[in-house]
């Protein structure tokens, strides 16, 4: 490649590693393959050396250290049955209303995003608790499944955001900071998606009727199933605080929380060898995975920025006609079109050290753009043929509900959620009014 200018090795690149990720090569492996080569032969084995530094590098931040604790803490809290205690109070709360369990499954999932910060916890823990349930009690089966997986993806928005804490590690962001942006858009999309079932379920009450009262139970019974929302509360309520008013880094919050799951299991006589053993293997897994992309992740997004490709890439947009807002569009778009076909890691290790050198530069504030960003994904995960979520959901649906209920009974959800992504687009202040209040 001697010939070669460093823009046409940085396309191989990109090409490359494309083409390994079609042929079914697992992102940490492509990103490894194509980021060494290019290097290998624009500087020679001492461009092997990038990779060494890049490693350290990854490796020695102390951000990274609160991935395991958030992780373990959420699982915790999904196998020892806390989410079917949510369920039988929301059922016994709103399940008297048109469309109740609908409501009370976004609000659940919400809680769920707040103690596991994934997207997958919420969706697969009611697909198998909520859906049979709501299905036995005449719910219409799209609205279900889609209201389900939508709210499932508020795991990407609302604190603590697995995917928010590895954006922060690397744009150089506030934890804090990112956690305090997506409080309220996600709070936002929530409202939309219950407003949506309640507003379907007065207009047609058949798709989603109101429970017998004999299932509800009586005032006293309502009442004493408030209990289950108090220790998942002050738990959040903790590690949140904590982060937000900055008493403790995420990495102290973390701890506090993985220690305050482990409590509350306790508590309810849920922790077993069975249990334990499943959430030390599961959150050992997904950080096996996750820094093996994050290693090599970085080493891929060194070589390109070492050729300068960051570089042409904003000489080209200052010296193109494109206005900022549409470069901006452009890449909520390509985020968008990436979320079909790739997982929200790799969309993230890919585009954000691209991408977030071109927003400073426009003169975007880098905090609105990670909501962006994580908006895109969550409407991106819902949309067919390829959206995650639906695959997720189709892994515990049964056989009753095919692939095709569950791909339209995304559709209305991808609109609201893109509703949201518009106007968090067009009015910033719903993602920056809290950080600026708590931060300045």
């Amino acid at each position: 490649m001697d010939g070669l200018d460093p823009m046409t090795v940085t396309v191989i690149m990109f090409l490359s590693m494309l083409f390994f990720m079609l042929i079914g090569t697992p992102l940490a492996w492509a990103l490894l393959i194509s980021g060494a080569g290019s290097a290998y032969f624009m500087w020679g084995p001492a461009g092997l050396d990038l990779l060494v530094n890049s490693a350290f590098s990854a490796m020695d931040n102390f951000l990274l250290v609160s991935l395991p604790l958030f992780i373990f803490m959420g699982l915790v809290l999904q196998r020892s049955g806390i989410t079917d205690d949510l369920f039988s109070m929301i059922q016994k709360l709103l399940g008297g209303i048109p469309g109740g369990l609908g409501i009370g499954t976004v609000i659940i999932c919400a809680l769920i995003a707040a103690m596991a910060g994934v997207s997958g916890a919420a969706t697969v823990s009611l697909g198998i608790i909520a859906l049979p349930a709501m299905l036995k009690r005449g719910y219409d089966k799209k609205l279900v499944t889609g209201t389900i997986m939508a709210g499932g993806a508020l795991g990407f928005l609302i604190p603590p955001s697995i995917l928010m804490i590895v954006y922060a590690f690397l744009a150089r962001e506030s934890v804090g900071k990112l956690f305090a942006a997506g409080m309220v858009p996600g709070l936002m999309l929530a409202v939309i998606y219950i407003t949506y079932v309640l507003i379907r379920c007065r207009a047609n009450p058949s798709l989603g009727p109101a429970i017998a009262a004999e299932d509800r139970g009586d005032l006293a019974e309502k009442l004493r199933s408030l209990k289950h929302l108090i220790m998942p509360g002050l738990l959040i309520v903790t590690v949140l605080g904590c982060i937000i008013m900055g008493i403790t880094t995420p990495s102290e919050a973390s701890a506090i929380g993985a220690g305050g799951a482990l409590l509350i299991a306790a508590l309810h006589g849920r922790v077993n060898r069975e249990m334990m053993t499943d959430v030390l293997l599961s959150t050992t897994r997904l950080m096996g995975m996750l820094m093996w992309i994050a290693l090599v992740a970085v080493f891929f997004s060194k070589v390109y920025t070492g050729l300068g490709a960051g570089m042409l890439v904003a000489e080209f947009i200052e010296d193109s006609t494109l206005t900022p807002t549409f470069v901006l569009l452009s890449m909520v778009v390509c985020f968008f079109v990436l979320g079909m076909f790739l997982d929200d890691f790799a969309i993230m290790f890919i585009t954000i050290p691209l991408f977030i050198p071109i927003v400073r530069e426009l003169g975007y504030d880098t905090t609105w753009f990670a909501v962006l960003f994580i908006l895109s994904m969550q409407s991106a995960y819902l949309t067919p043929p390829f959206g995650f979520n639906l695959f997720y959901m189709r892994s515990v649906a049964p056989p009753s509900i095919t692939i095709m209920d569950i791909y339209k009974s995304a559709l209305p959800f991808v609109a609201l959620q893109i509703g949201g992504l518009a106007l968090v687009f067009m009015f910033p202040e719903i993602a920056l009014w809290l950080p600026n209040l708590l931060f300045g």
